[in-house]
Order: C-alpha cells, then sequence, then structure tokens
C-alpha cells in the first residue's frame, strides 16, 4: 500500500532552535517511517524578509539541512529539496494566485500577524502577500498528506486547503480525477515554546532562542540570563511554576528519569526553599544531555560537500514529482498545448 506523504518547510533565515524542535522535529521524527516524507528548504520564502541580505540566505539554507540531519532525520529516510531550485513550484504558485482574491490573501491571519510583529507597516513586498500561495505550492507539488506545523502556520494551511478544493473540482468538472489531497495540519506537542526571557514565542528575530547548534557555554549563558518569576527577589521567597519559562523548558525537555527530580524542585520553588540559580544549573544538564546526540551527528554531516550532494539528489526526486503534478493542473484547466 503506498504511503501517504508529509511535507514540511523551513525558512532559511537562520538556524533552528529548541522550538522548531518540540513543535515540528518531534512529529518528524515520530512519523517517518509511516509517511514518506519530503522536506522544503524555502529559500526563496526567505527573501520575504532577508531581500536586503540575499548572500545570506545559501548559508542559512546550508546550516538548517545541517541542523535537520543533526536531529536523526536521514537522508536515507527523508527527501530534502531547496525550493529554487525546483521551478515548477513557481509555475504552481503563479497559477494558484489567479484562483485566490488580492483581499483573500489579505484576510490570512499570519500574514497580518506578521507585518505586526516585524514591525513592517505597509513596506512589505507583494512576494510577502504571495507566501501562502507559495506555501500551497510547496505542499501540494509533492501532493502532502500531512503538514507538521507551529500553530501560527496553521492559517496559511487553511488557504491551501482551499486551492486544492477549487482545483480539484476544476478537474472533476473536465472528467479528470482528483489532484490533490486537502492536506492536514499536525500541530508539535508544543505549539509554541515560550522565549528564554518571557516573551509567548521562542524567535530568531526576538533573540529569545536556544539553537539547536549551541555550544555547552552559549546553552549556559542562555539558561543562567532566563527569566523567570518577576516578583521573586529572594531565593527564599515564594516562587510561582505556572507559565515560568524554567520550568516550562524543564518539563519538555527533560527524560523521564528526570521528573521525580523536577516534582520536588516546584514544590521546593513554591515555597522558597530553592532558588532560581540551582534549578537553572539543573536546567543546562538537561538541555545538555537532550542536545548530546544531536552534537554527535551534527559532526557526522558537517561537510558542505557532502550537505550539497544530499540536497542535490532529493532536490532531482522532487522534481520529476513536481512536473507530473504540474501537467495535470495545466491538463485540468485546458493548458496543454
Amino acid at each position: 500500500m503506498k504511503k501517504k506523504r508529509i511535507l514540511t518547510g523551513f525558512t532559511p533565515t537562520g538556524k533552528l532552535h529548541l522550538g522548531h524542535y518540540v513543535g515540528n522535529l518531534e512529529n518528524l521524527l515520530t512519523l517517518k517511517d509511516e509517511y514518506e516524507t519530503y522536506l522544503l528548504l524555502a529559500d526563496t520564502h526567505a527573501l520575504t524578509t532577508l531581500s536586503a541580505q540575499n548572500d545570506i540566505v545559501r548559508q542559512h539554507t546550508i546550516d538548517i539541512l545541517l541542523d535537520l540531519l543533526s536531529v536523526g532525520l536521514s537522508e536515507d529516510e527523508v527527501t530534502y529539496h531547496v525550493e529554487s531550485e525546483v521551478p515548477e513550484i513557481y509555475e504552481l504558485s503563479s497559477l494558484f494566485s489567479m484562483y485566490v482574491s488580492h483581499n483573500r490573501a489579505l484576510r490570512n491571519p499570519t500574514i497580518k500577524d506578521e507585518i505586526t510583529m516585524k514591525g513592517l507597516g505597509d513596506q512589505f513586498s507583494l512576494g510577502f502577500i504571495n507566501y501562502p500561495m507559495f506555501q500551497a505550492a510547496d505542499i501540494l507539488c509533492v501532493r502532502g498528506d500531512l503538514v507538521p506545523v507551529g500553530v501560527d502556520q496553521e492559517a496559511h494551511l487553511e488557504q491551501s486547503r482551499e486551492i486544492a478544493r477549487a482545483f480539484n473540482t476544476i478537474a472533476l468538472k473536465k472528467g479528470h480525477s482528483e489532484i490533490f489531497p486537502e492536506p492536514k495540519a499536525l500541530i508539535g506537542r508544543v505549539g509554541k515554546l515560550i522565549g528564554t526571557d518571557g516573551n509567548p514565542k521562542m524567535s530568531k528575530s526576538l533573540g529569545n532562542t536556544i539553537y539547536l547548534s549551541a555550544t555547552s557555554e552559549e546553552v549556559r549563558t542562555k539558561v543562567m540570563s532566563m527569566y523567570t518569576d518577576p516578583n521573586r527577589i529572594h531565593a527564599t521567597d515564594p516562587g510561582t511554576v505556572e507559565g515560568n519559562p524554567l520550568f516550562i523548558y524543564l518539563d519538555t525537555f527533560a527524560t523521564e528519569e528526570d521528573k521525580e527530580t523536577i516534582e520536588e524542585y516546584k514544590k521546593r520553588y513554591k515555597k522558597g526553599t530553592v532558588g532560581d540559580v540551582e534549578v537553572k544549573k539543573y536546567l543546562v544538564g538537561v538541555l545538555e544531555n537532550f542536545l548530546a546526540p544531536i552534537r554527535e551527528r551534527r559532526e557526522k554531516y558537517n561537510d558542505e560537500k557532502k550537505l550539497l550532494e544530499i540536497l542535490r539528489a532529493g532536490t532531482s526526486k522532487t522534481r520529476d514529482e513536481a512536473k507530473n503534478v504540474l501537467f495535470e493542473v495545466k491538463q485540468a484547466i485546458n493548458f496543454i498545448y
């Protein structure tokens, strides 16, 4: 029986962090044997915010590929491809855009949130508004059934479903089979990981991240400066555990063996019998244990020539599939000459 497909994409605006792991990568690791998995490096998407720094997008693309391989998503189990090397994506997104009104694109809540969060005002590119059409093409060019995403990307996916339905309807009316599945979202165990500064979202642009590629010293520096309970002045003051980034990270990244110790720390924190420094040091150890196998695999893959070979092989495979999809779309709208 043919496996269903996963497609998820990563915009190379910087390296991946812990939020990406619990929001997306964890699901990919769980499902990679059950689904045929395509992982997209969306370098063109990156230009919506990095057009003035286009020279760094290529390096970010390679960095993210290394991050993905390092967490355990090997090239033998998943297919990696880069967006700019699959021209069929651009043709599909162009065709899709003819069936989506400008007002519908602007109503996308994720677009609105991004404009506000990044302070873009009205200085955003046309490509930024077309982002959902590109995303639909990214997903549908390999007929993705399931899309592991962060909670903030779910609105984009609804637009992809609308586009899939529109073209399936056109195809059926012409006597053809449906072209696309309607992709479903898969939200991670932690939809949004709180930032180290207490911001509701961990984000590269906010500088409140711990990267999957972080060194031991970088992990220690981030954790020891982590926002905790602002009302707790002294270690002997009773503290709040709920919503406290320190305990959110412990609950998220600790192993079963750590849970008894963490529960004890929570009790003592509430009573004011343990200080932030002691608990933070414990969190450093938890994160070091989590990152150890990732660092080990990173050493194996840390070779640009090898990384580019992996990317080219996967991109070639993806392009073959995208060509077939594009043919069916053009056939449905009678664009075969």
